[in-house]
C-alpha cells in the first residue's frame, strides 16, 4: 500500500489547526455550535442593533436615543452590571428592548472551563429573574467559541447570537471612520455589534439611526 508523503500530513494538520483557530475567533463560522449572525431570510433593508457589555452609566442616553427614533434593540448584558443598574434593565424591558445573557463577569479566563462558563450564565440568569426577566439569548464574550464554551451553552439551553457587522467601536477612535465602517457594510438582515459604554458610540449611533431612517431601513429586534 502506498503511503502519502509526510509533507501532505503536515499540510493537512496545518489546515486543520488554521481552520480551528479561525473557528474560535470568527463566530460566523458556527464551527463549534450553531450561531445566528444575521436575520433569517436576509430581509431587505432590515437590521438588528445589538449592544454588549452594559448596562453602564451611559445606557440611559442610548435608551433615550433609541426611543427618539422608535427603535428596538437587543442588549447583551453582563451580570455584574445588571446588579449595579437594575433600573436600566427594567427600563429596557418596559420599552420593548430584548435582553440577552453576556455572562456574569465577562472574564476571558472563564471561557476555558465549561463548568465556570455555565456558572457565569446561570448567575446572570438568576440576577435577571429577580427582575422578572428571562432570556434564551446568549452572546459569548468577544465572540469567542471553543468546545468548553459550546458545552456550557448547550447545557444552559441558550441560543447563540453573533453578528455580521462588527463595528469595532471599542477600538476605532474617530467618529467618521467608525460611522463609515458600519454604513459601508450594510446589506440585508444585518446584526450589528455595538457597545453602550462610550460617548463616541453614542454620537455615531445618532448618525446611524438618522442614516437608517433616511434610507428606509427597518430596525427590528425580532430574530
Amino acid at each position: 500500500m502506498c503511503q502519502a508523503p509526510i509533507y501532505l500530513y503536515s499540510i493537512a494538520t496545518f489546515c486543520y489547526l488554521a481552520l480551528t483557530a479561525w473557528g474560535v475567533f470568527d463566530i460566523r463560522l458556527s464551527y463549534f455550535l450553531k450561531t445566528q449572525y444575521f436575520l433569517k431570510g436576509r430581509p431587505k433593508k432590515t437590521v438588528v442593533l445589538t449592544f454588549d457589555d452594559g448596562p453602564t452609566e451611559l445606557t440611559s442616553q442610548f435608551l433615550d436615543l433609541l426611543q427618539q427614533y422608535n427603535a428596538k434593540a437587543i442588549f447583551f448584558c453582563v451580570g455584574e452590571q445588571i446588579e449595579k443598574y437594575p433600573e436600566l434593565i427594567q427600563r429596557m424591558h418596559n420599552e420593548g428592548h430584548r435582553i440577552g445573557n453576556h455572562t456574569f463577569s465577562h472574564q476571558p479566563k472563564n471561557t476555558f472551563s465549561s463548568t465556570n462558563l455555565q456558572n457565569e450564565i446561570c448567575r446572570t440568569d438568576e440576577v435577571l429573574k429577580k427582575l422578572n426577566i428571562e432570556t434564551t439569548l446568549f452572546r459569548p464574550p468577544y465572540g469567542v467559541t471553543n468546545p468548553p464554551i459550546a458545552r456550557a451553552i448547550r447545557a444552559a439551553q441558550k441560543e447563540t447570537i453573533g453578528w455580521d457587522i462588527r463595528s469595532l467601536d471599542t477600538i476605532i477612535q474617530n467618529d467618521d471612520k467608525l460611522f463609515r465602517r458600519i454604513v459601508r457594510k450594510l446589506s440585508n438582515g444585518n446584526i450589528i455589534l455595538l457597545h453602550d459604554k462610550s460617548t463616541r458610540t453614542l454620537r455615531v449611533l445618532e448618525r446611524l439611526l438618522q442614516y437608517l431612517k433616511e434610507n428606509n431601513f427597518t430596525i427590528t429586534n425580532n430574530l
